[in-house]
């Protein structure tokens, strides 16, 4: 497989020269399947999107797990997304939800706020889903190989979730076959780089048809 590797300001200053195609805000999408390293990527773009901006102000990041109603609702959440945050700062308006407790199992009361901001970032499996290309000013796709995602899944959430998780994987990989999203995407980041690197600067990006064989990496 070849690599690249790329700074998170190099890919910050892009998203911001990029066109606002969500009324005036530059919509990110972070995709891929759970456990891939997409929440650490999100984050250190949210961090380094704050820093090339003049007030260092850090983009709202919304997590599409907080907006799903339990284990059942891995991919019909779009309705709400749209609803409460997309629809909203598409017309200049801050959105709000509310965040799903997954002890509680219930959506709690206090609402959320999603300011309307130069950049938002939506974090989560089918974030970048076939509905939003109109809506993106960037699509990322994150991969990692299957036993690792799990693994960290379960070292995050304990070995109770697995009957799930081992559905949800089955699910996921229905709708990404279905929706094209790795192919379709801007950035293809390796969330699982052997090569050392500077992991708090620079991410992997993975070179569209370099297949998946031993590779080399560029810096």
């Amino acid at each position: 497989m070849v690599v690249v590797f790329e700074a998170y300001a190099g890919l910050a200053r892009r998203v911001l020269a990029g066109p606002a195609r969500l009324g005036r805000t530059r919509l990110v999408a972070v995709d891929g399947p759970s456990g891939a390293g997409k929440t650490v990527f999100t984050a250190r773009l949210a961090d380094a999107v704050a820093g090339e901006t003049p007030d260092a102000a850090r983009p709202p990041v919304v997590h599409t797990d907080d907006l799903l109603d339990g284990w059942d609702d891995q991919l019909s959440f779009w309705e709400r997304l749209e609803e409460q945050v997309l629809a909203p700062v598409r017309a200049g308006q801050p959105g709000a939800y509310r965040r799903y407790s997954w002890v509680r199992r219930r959506f709690l009361p206090a609402p959320v706020p999603v300011p309307v901001a130069p950049v938002l970032i939506v974090e989560g499996v089918s974030a970048a889903r076939a509905a939003a290309v109109a809506d993106l000013t960037l699509a990322v796709f994150v991969t990692a190989p299957q036993p690792l995602r799990l693994t960290r899944a379960v070292a995050r959430d304990g070995p109770a979730i697995l009957p799930e998780l081992r559905r949800w994987h089955v699910t996921e990989r229905a709708h990404f076959a279905a929706d094209g999203t790795e192919a379709r995407a801007d950035l293809v980041v390796d969330g699982a780089p052997a090569l050392p690197h500077d992991v708090a600067d620079y991410y992997c990006r993975i070179v569209p048809g370099s297949g998946h064989d031993a590779g080399r990496a560029a810096r």
